[in-house]
């Protein structure tokens, strides 16, 4: 890898550092340079880290002169959605009332991710509040899908500023949240992979919230291997152990390669297929027909309530609730600069979600878990498209809707989700394909999304014209 890649994985970084094949110093300063190129037209950070990038490059390229013993993430260029605290930096949530909020704390994943070697390159942008799922932002500004450089469209939401920094080569990794669809919904439209976490999976203690009930962050790279190293770093794994198993593909790694004949999936009945994009809807049936050649089994099966049900009254009322009393002072503040749509949904919470609604909603919310669980027992995974249509033009945006409606069930049901990249459409734009499966079993989704990219290597096909 003597010239720079601008897409080189985390695990092609972590590989290249060792041999000495290339440097975090030159991997830093190319892609600190390919930001200042792009970022005026993208606009993926609210802030960028670049001086304390480059000294922890410096630093860790003085590691790897020593010895092969540096954390497995060390020299990489990580992105953190800006809800994440760091210690004496200020974090806004994408609201420009929180312009001077300094974090008090670092979050835990983000000491994790230090803890691991990883480069900090900024702080990514955020529909304010993470409250929608287009990606928008009306004050603070909504970042560019790199993937039209001529219609603004859609880079999806609330993580918008992370899906958008790793598809436009700036990281090969970053942190989103995922509270209905976040983390999936920019994997879809830009083209990654994203991983919706188990809720209590990771620790949230330093994130800005919306949701306690309902948030997960979660990691976004550009490949399932990718995933997967980033996923062990945020749970906690010793760095050690994840540089051994890593080294010679053991544990998890070893795990995500083994044959999935014999998994059973469920997919979508044609009741559920309504509203799908054409082109979404093609790309969904070679990816299912690709997985049963693998071997897994295939039924039609819709989760109870059907799909979108559960994007309605419980999801809603639990959120609203939730992320009103979070952010109250400054929904209740009459002249606060607020986006007008991200208000009309928290200010529900305040008096049309009583406190008897909300236990409600979080009672049925249990008893549709089990009711799932045993209903689902003998499914591995639910496979759907992510969402429902290509990125669109802003300009065709109805804020009243969401594009959440395959990815909300996952977070109500506290399952773990997988979006992962499935074709291009005849103007060139991502689609993608959603693993869904029970709680606790990401291996499995990171498993049969390692197969599925086997099959095509989707994660190499990147936005043109941006070199």
């Amino acid at each position: 890898m003597t010239v720079f890649d601008p897409y080189a994985s985390i695990a092609t970084l972590h590989r290249a550092y060792r041999s000495g094949e290339i440097s975090p110093v030159e991997i830093i300063d190319a892609h600190l340079a390919r930001e200042d190129r792009l970022e005026d037209k993208l606009s993926a950070y609210v802030t960028r880290y670049s001086d304390e990038a480059r000294q922890r490059a410096k630093d860790a390229s003085e590691k790897f002169l020593g010895s092969n013993d540096a954390p497995p993430l060390a020299g990489v260029p990580i992105a953190l959605k800006d809800l994440v605290d760091m210690e004496g930096r200020i974090t806004t949530g994408g609201s420009p009332e929180r312009h001077d909020r300094i974090s008090p704390s670092t979050a835990i994943i983000a000491e994790r991710l230090l803890a691991a070697g990883a480069i900090i390159s900024g702080k990514t942008h955020t529909v304010e509040m993470a409250t929608g799922g287009w990606g928008t932002n009306e004050h603070m500004g909504t970042p560019w899908n790199p993937w039209d450089l001529k219609t603004h469209r859609t880079p999806g939401g609330s993580s918008s500023g992370s899906g958008v920094a790793v598809a436009a080569g700036y990281c090969p990794g970053a942190i989103g949240t995922d509270t209905g669809g976040s983390v999936r919904l920019p994997a879809s439209w830009c083209g990654l992979v994203g991983l919706k976490v188990t809720e209590g999976m990771l620790p949230t203690e330093g994130i800005l919230p919306l949701s306690s009930t309902l948030d997960t962050p979660g990691p976004m790279t550009r490949s399932v291997d990718d995933a997967l190293i980033m996923f062990e770093v945020l749970r906690g794994v010793d760095p050690g152990r994840v540089n051994s198993e890593l080294e010679v593909n053991s544990g998890p790694h070893a795990a995500i390669r083994q044959p999935i004949d014999g998994l059973t999936f469920a997919v979508l009945p044609d009741s559920d297929r309504d509203g799908l994009d054409p082109e979404i809807l093609e790309a969904y049936e070679k990816s299912v027909a690709a997985l049963a050649d693998l071997g897994a089994r295939i039924v039609a099966k819709s989760v109870p309530p059907s799909w979108d049900g559960y994007s309605t009254l419980e999801t809603l009322a639990i959120m609203s609730y939730e992320g009103y009393r979070f952010n109250k002072d400054i929904i209740d503040d009459e002249n606060a600069k607020m986006d007008e749509w991200v208000k009309r949904r928290l200010v529900r919470g305040r008096s049309e979600f009583s406190d008897d609604i909300y236990q409600s909603a979080l009672d049925k919310r249990i008893a549709h878990q089990s009711e799932f669980r045993r209903e689902f027992e003998n499914i591995d995974a639910i496979l759907t498209p992510t969402t429902l249509t290509p990125a669109i033009p802003l300009t065709e945006v109805d804020e009243n809707g969401s594009p959440g409606r395959f990815t909300r069930a996952a977070n109500h049901l506290a399952l773990c989700s997988l979006a992962v990249p499935n074709g291009l459409t005849r103007s060139g734009l991502p689609t993608s394909l959603m693993i869904t499966c029970h709680g606790g079993h990401e291996l499995t989704a990171l498993r049969i999304g390692k197969a599925f990219e086997s099959t095509d290597l989707w994660r190499n096909r990147h936005p043109s014209n941006l070199d």
